[in-house]
């Protein structure tokens, strides 16, 4: 299981006093008003940043990061991933769970048919859809929904599935 969680990538700046607009990558854009410290990661450096304040904007959330007061401050971190530690996570309810803790989990029938891997999941509004990378190569698209996803066993990392008819 990671130990972080993406929560949003910094896409520009905004404004000349060190904001920076932030496109989120967690479900609820309003968790960032609760936030008090991400882990922002550029591929070269890892920096833990205090959040001094958030703003919304259409999409998007402006965060100000305490010592950073002014673009020449912030700019060289555009495209930067911001992650939170577990700890920090939403709380999750019962039979909810992390995407990214989801991928990679091995994909079997309710006949013990192996299928594949888990590679992504979409979110489509109504409900989440499961794409497996089967095990010839192809891709099957399984609803996230009681009916298709039977029981989702963390400690051996399988997902049990029953594929309906008409989705192979």
């Amino acid at each position: 299981m990671i130990s972080e969680l993406q929560v949003g990538v910094i896409t520009q700046t905004h404004g000349i006093r060190g904001e920076v607009k932030v496109f989120p990558t967690t479900d609820d854009v309003n968790r960032f008003k609760k936030l008090k410290e991400v882990i922002l990661d550029n591929g070269k450096e890892r920096l833990n940043m205090t959040i001094e304040g958030v703003k919304f904007f259409k999409k998007y959330a402006i965060l100000k990061f305490k010592g950073y007061d002014s673009i020449n401050d912030i700019e060289k971190y555009k495209g930067a991933k911001l992650l939170v530690t577990r700890e920090n996570a939403v709380k999750l309810k019962k039979d909810e769970y992390f995407v990214a803790d989801l991928i990679g989990l091995r994909v079997v029938s309710d006949n013990g048919e192996d299928l594949g891997e888990l590679k992504d999941v979409l979110e489509t509004g109504a409900n989440d859809v499961y794409v497996v990378k089967m095990t010839e190569g192809k891709e099957l698209l399984l609803p996230a929904i009681k009916d298709c996803i039977l029981n989702i066993d963390m400690d051996n990392a399988v997902i049990t599935v029953h594929v309906m008819d008409g989705l192979m």
